[in-house]
């Protein structure tokens, strides 16, 4: 996940402010400094890291902060307040005017994800109940047109195409059919070039001069860095963006797109690509990516996540089948099915405020789940429901099956029993349940690594 390195550097950092009752001016620089550099190491643009970080020591070096009773927590708290400032304040929201159609424009260079992402757009608009049309606008890739109608009909919204033609005629003629057939959102899927080039700006220009675009969404690709905020500041100076589309923030990326492109180009962050799914576009949150940046997770993201993905009455279910203590492997495979649809299991937990740092080295991989779903799917529905039954025999034809070994097998049987008793402490101890569930699904990484079949 974007964000790894520089979350862990950031706490290395503030652990020695923490650890001194009292700070002094070079304790708040020599923190800095170390800020700084990590901020850098995560490809955030130099003169963004040096403005930042000398803005936080002006504040910092203040009476009131190095004569405060926790002025460790202070200083991280004016980090948190100018990582929210850096990535715009608020979240910025999409331009809806008086009168539909809402007129999105995508652009983009090639590879960054932009006919995926207007897919995903569409998507989100129609969950929200409005009634979106795609335009398919790139006319020169092959079988663009034909990606945009795959990911229109995965979106359930209808896609707009007249072939190879000109794309100002295109979207001319997209604009009367949205208006005559209730469409009260346009997303229109410009062609991208490997680079920019005066005939790829041209053509933008000409389009938006046509249909007057009330959103000009720039689709940058997180994973190259400091290339996505200077492709941000090009499109902006040629063709005057409203906004940007991070994609491929999941992936190992170092994250200094996120941090400089508001900084450089004066245009809001306003969707993030966080996975390859199509319901993986989120808004984007400056305070809740600065809480997650500084690894105190991000609440009211996970608390969306559930309320979108997970069945309300298969919860209250599963919570009296853990009153009663009567959870069993259907139980826990229901579970991971709920959870991934949340997303990767990484992610979530770092959206959990303290439990990155709590779980430490454990490897929570999407793997893990893999391997015990392959054990679960081995076992009769009689053994599901009672794993008492599984004696010896049982567990070398369920290893067989899924491919682990019985060693494997047993570790499954007693952390679902660990399990039982772990959930019921969830509720009464602050989260030291969860976390000791999750440190022992840890352990179940190691599954098969000697010999795995699948």
């Amino acid at each position: 996940m974007a964000f790894e390195s520089l979350t862990e550097k950031l706490s290395n950092a503030f652990k020695k402010l923490r650890s001194k009752g009292k700070l002094t001016e070079s304790d708040v620089k020599e923190a800095m400094r170390e800020v700084r550099l990590a901020l850098l190491e995560a490809d955030v643009n130099f003169k963004v890291a040096k403005d930042f970080t000398n803005r936080v020591t002006e504040k910092a070096i203040g009476a009131e902060i190095l004569e405060s009773l926790t002025p460790g927590q202070q200083v991280v708290k004016l980090v948190n307040d100018e990582l929210v400032e850096l990535m715009g304040g608020a979240a910025a929201r999409i331009a809806v005017p008086n009168r539909p159609p809402c007129i999105i424009m995508l652009c983009g260079l090639q590879g960054s994800g932009k006919t995926t992402h207007a897919g995903k757009l569409a998507y989100m608009m129609r969950k929200e109940g409005r009634h979106p049309l795609l335009v398919a606008c790139d006319v020169y890739r092959p079988a663009a047109i034909e990606q945009l109608k795959v990911v229109g009909n995965k979106a359930g919204v209808e896609v707009f195409e007249m072939g190879q033609i000109n794309p100002v005629k295109i979207t001319r003629e997209a604009l009367k059919y949205a208006k005559d057939h209730g469409n009260d959102t346009v997303i229109i899927d410009t062609a991208g070039r490997l680079h920019i080039d005066e005939a790829l700006m041209n053509e933008l220009k000409e389009i938006k001069a046509e249909i007057k675009p009330h959103e000009i969404m720039l689709v940058v690709d997180a994973m190259t860095g400091q290339d996505a905020v200077n492709v941000a500041k090009s499109f902006n100076e040629a063709l005057g963006i409203d906004g940007v589309i991070l994609t491929k923030l999941d992936g190992d990326t170092r994250g200094g797109a996120a941090l400089s492109v508001r900084a450089v180009t004066g245009k809001p962050i306003k969707f993030v690509g966080t996975g390859e799914k199509q319901e993986d576009l989120e808004q984007f949150h400056p305070s809740r990516m600065a809480s997650r940046i500084l690894g105190m997770g991000d609440v009211l993201s996970l608390i969306e996540k559930a309320e979108q993905n997970i069945d309300e009455k298969n919860a209250l279910e599963l919570q009296q089948k853990l009153k009663t203590s009567t959870f069993d492997f259907n139980d826990l495979l229901a579970q991971f099915q709920q959870m991934r649809k949340m997303g990767p299991l990484k992610n979530l937990i770092g959206m959990i405020p303290g439990m990155s740092q709590q779980l430490g080295d454990v490897e929570i991989d999407d793997r893990m789940i893999d391997r015990i779903e392959a054990i679960i799917y081995s076992m009769t529905p009689r053994e599901r429901e009672k794993p008492d039954l599984l004696n010896a025999s049982r567990k070398r034809r369920i290893a067989a099956g899924s491919g682990m070994k019985v060693e494997d097998v047993n570790r499954l049987v007693k952390q679902i029993e660990m399990m039982q008793k772990m959930f019921k402490q969830v509720g009464g101890k602050g989260g030291r349940g969860l976390r000791n569930m999750m440190r022992g699904m840890g352990g179940m990484n190691g599954m098969g690594k000697m010999k795995n079949k699948r």
